[in-house]
């Protein structure tokens, strides 16, 4: 776990860069503007269909015993809104993926690559069709679990191990795409997601756990209709980061496993200088 740990001390530093922070910026005004207009036009209208569905078929009923065996009978009083926002969540994360994805995994790929990388050929292994298709087949299976084990993760000691493990994967598949874009050709990709598999998936499984404060915060909102739109600005803007911070430290770790994959397959001659410039990145 080494090589992870060390990506994570680099995608901190470079987290704190201003160019960095200033990154989120444009990700997090166009999820401000799109779900701005989404909940002033239909969060009203969602809410009270669910309401007129939970009269017409006696679900507050079903809902009041269920919460009352979890041993969460407080939450009776919020159960539509609750549900609307859980609804809400998943197209929440996508519209933060997408626009991290679009805007601001090729700037971090510059900037860690330019900065760190420097010696790692670029051989466009990767396309913006083939990012665009990793990252929407990836969330439609995302949302299909999410769908099935959302009974499960009303549940508090499962909600803090399903919902990591979703988002780990969701990461894992999207950002480490994005992070061999540029330097990886196809194969390279291919080998170093296969041979660093479960490396990946436990970045994207702390990545996941952190993203357990926005969503908290999001659902939040289900308990204060005043505060609401400060609490799901507030988790838009933490989703931002939490997804640029993941594709710092993807970054970091694809772009250290392809250079020390391409060290190992060319000659002594040729490995020297690398090592030699990873010592001084080290020092």
């Amino acid at each position: 776990m080494r090589p992870v740990l060390k990506a994570f001390g680099r995608a901190l530093l470079s987290q704190l860069h201003i160019r960095m922070l200033l990154l989120s910026v444009l990700p997090f005004v166009l999820s401000i503007a799109v779900w701005g207009i989404v909940l002033w036009l239909y969060l009203q209208s969602m809410i009270d269909t669910l309401q007129n569905y939970f009269v017409e078929n006696d679900g507050f009923r079903v809902t009041n015993e269920m919460l009352l065996w979890l041993g969460m009978g407080a939450l009776k009083t919020v159960v539509v809104p609750l549900i609307a926002m859980w609804i809400l969540l998943p197209l929440m994360i996508l519209t933060a993926l997408i626009f991290v994805g679009m805007m601001a995994m090729p700037v971090i790929a510059k900037h860690v690559g330019s900065r760190q990388y420097q010696e790692l050929e670029t051989r466009k292994g990767g396309t913006f069709f083939g990012s665009l298709w990793m990252s929407t087949s990836s969330f439609t299976i995302f949302l299909v679990l999410w769908l099935v084990t959302l009974p499960l993760s009303l549940i508090p000691p499962l909600t803090f191990v399903i919902q990591p493990l979703l988002w780990g994967w969701l990461t894992y598949r999207v950002m480490a795409y994005d992070a061999l874009a540029d330097h990886a050709d196809p194969e390279e990709r291919k080998l170093i997601l296969r041979m660093h598999r479960w490396q990946l998936l436990a970045i994207g499984a702390i990545t996941g756990a952190m993203g357990a404060a926005p969503t908290l915060l999001w659902l939040g909102g289900a308990f204060s209709v005043i505060f609401f739109p400060v609490l799901a600005a507030g988790a838009i803007w933490l989703y931002v980061l939490v997804f640029i911070f993941s594709g710092l430290w993807f970054q970091h770790y694809c772009m250290d496993a392809l250079r020390r994959h391409r060290a190992a397959h060319v000659p002594p001659a040729a490995v020297e200088p690398i090592l030699i410039e990873d010592a001084k990145l080290i020092d």
